[in-house]
C-alpha cells in the first residue's frame, strides 16, 4: 500500500486523478449547489469532545450489537450504487472487504453485480449484509427482490425512503450520465439506465420506475412480504422515527442521502440527537453523510447513534486499490476510532456517552 495513503482525504485526492471526470462527478457530487452536502462535513466541527481522563485503556474493545447480531466494529458500508465503475469487481471487493474487517454491508438495488453474488462472500461472521430496496411502480418486481435477498440469506431489508423523485444532481446532468457499454443493473434484469439528452440517465430512471406516492401504508405492505427484519433510511424528524417505529421497523438511518437529494437539508448529525431522543431506547438507530475520521465517529456514537455507514470514501478506496484499497480505508477508520476513544477514556462501546460531547 502506497505509504502516503494515511488518512481518507488522501485516498479521495488520488481517487480523483483516477476516474473519468463523469464517474467523479457522479460519485462526488450533490444536489444543487451542494450545501447540505458541505454541511454534513463543517457540522462535524460543531461538536467538541469532553474527554475522561486516567482510564485503564490498555484493553479495548469496538464490538457493538445491530439487530440482535454482534458486529466487530460500529461501521457499515453504505448502500451505492454501480460501484463497478470504480473497478471491475465492484461490490464483490468492497463486500469481501467488510467481511474481513467485521464490518457490515449494505447492497445498492442498483449494484453492478447481482445480490446472489455478492451472497455468495457472506460468512459465518458475517452478519450484517443488508439489501437495500427502492420500491419500484412494478410491485411484481420489488416482491421479488424481496425473495431473492430472502432466499440469498441476507440478514435485513434497508428501505430508502427519501427518493420519491430523485435530487437534481447538475453535475450529472451536464454529464448526461448513464452507464457505459459492458456494465448492466445487475438486479434489474431488462431494465437499462437511458441514454438521453441534457438529463442524467439516473434521474430519467428514477422517474421512469420508482414509485413517487409510497406512503407508511407501503411499510405495512412490505413488512407483509418478508421475515427479515426492516431498516429504513432517510429519516431526517423526531416525528417520522416514531411514525416509523410505529409501523414496526427495527432499526432507523438517520440518513439525508449524503447531500444527494433535497439539498438545504439538516445534516445528519444534528439530526440525530432529537430522533435518538424520540425512539433510540426502542430500536437501534445509524446515522451517515460525511463521516470522514475516527473522532467523527466517536461523535455520532456519542449522540446515541449505536453504528455509522459510510460511503464515499469505500469508492475512492475501491478506485484506487480496489479490495485493498477499500479494507485499508476500513482500517484506518477503525485505528483511527480506536485511538478516539483511548483518549477520551473509553474502552468499550458501551462507555461512550452524551457526556463526551458538547455542542459549540
Amino acid at each position: 500500500m502506497n505509504p502516503k495513503l494515511i488518512n481518507l482525504f488522501d485516498y479521495e485526492s488520488l481517487a480523483k486523478q483516477r476516474l473519468s471526470q463523469m464517474v467523479l462527478d457522479y460519485y462526488a457530487s450533490g444536489a444543487w449547489d451542494e450545501v447540505t452536502l458541505l454541511d454534513n462535513r463543517r457540522a462535524f466541527e460543531r461538536y467538541k469532545l469532553c474527554p475522561r481522563m486516567l482510564v485503564d485503556v490498555s484493553q479495548q474493545n469496538l464490538s457493538t450489537t445491530i439487530l440482535g447480531q454482534q458486529l466487530d466494529i460500529p461501521i457499515l458500508i453504505a448502500p451505492m450504487a454501480f460501484q463497478c465503475l470504480a473497478d471491475a469487481e465492484g461490490e464483490l471487493a468492497t463486500a469481501r472487504s467488510a467481511a474481513a474487517l467485521g464490518a457490515g454491508m449494505v447492497i445498492s438495488t442498483m449494484s453492478t453485480k447481482s445480490l446472489e453474488e455478492v451472497a455468495a462472500v457472506k460468512n459465518e461472521n458475517f452478519h450484517h449484509l443488508w439489501f437495500q430496496l427502492y420500491i419500484h411502480r412494478d410491485r411484481s418486481l420489488t416482491r421479488a427482490l424481496v425473495q431473492r435477498a430472502e432466499a440469498a440469506g441476507f440478514n435485513a431489508l434497508c428501505l430508502t425512503v427519501d427518493v420519491p423523485v430523485l435530487g437534481c444532481r447538475e453535475r450529472d446532468r451536464q454529464n448526461q450520465f448513464t452507464l457505459p457499454s459492458g456494465l448492466e443493473l445487475a438486479n434489474l434484469s431488462g431494465r437499462k439506465i437511458p441514454e438521453t439528452v441534457g438529463e442524467s440517465g439516473v434521474f430519467a430512471y428514477v422517474a421512469q420506475q420508482f414509485d413517487p406516492g409510497l406512503t407508511w401504508k407501503d411499510i405495512d405492505w412490505l413488512r407483509s412480504q418478508t421475515n427479515l427484519p426492516l431498516v429504513v433510511k432517510g429519516i431526517l424528524r423526531a416525528d417520522d422515527a416514531v411514525r416509523a417505529v410505529e409501523h414496526g421497523v427495527q432499526a432507523v438511518i438517520v440518513s439525508n442521502h449524503g447531500g444527494r437529494q433535497l439539498d438545504g437539508a439538516i445534516a445528519t448529525i444534528d439530526a440525530l440527537s432529537d430522533v435518538v431522543a424520540a425512539i433510540g431506547d426502542r430500536v437501534d438507530v445509524l446515522v451517515d453523510s460525511g463521516f470522514r475520521r475516527g473522532t467523527d465517529v466517536l461523535k455520532a456514537l456519542a449522540l446515541g447513534a449505536k453504528a455509522i455507514l459510510i460511503g464515499r470514501p469505500v469508492l475512492w478506496g475501491l478506485s484506487v486499490a480496489g479490495e485493498t484499497g477499500v479494507r485499508h480505508v476500513l482500517e484506518i477508520l477503525r485505528d483511527e476510532l480506536g485511538i478516539a476513544m483511548a483518549l477520551s477514556g473509553c474502552r468499550t462501546i458501551q462507555e461512550i456517552d452524551v457526556s463526551l460531547i458538547k455542542k459549540v
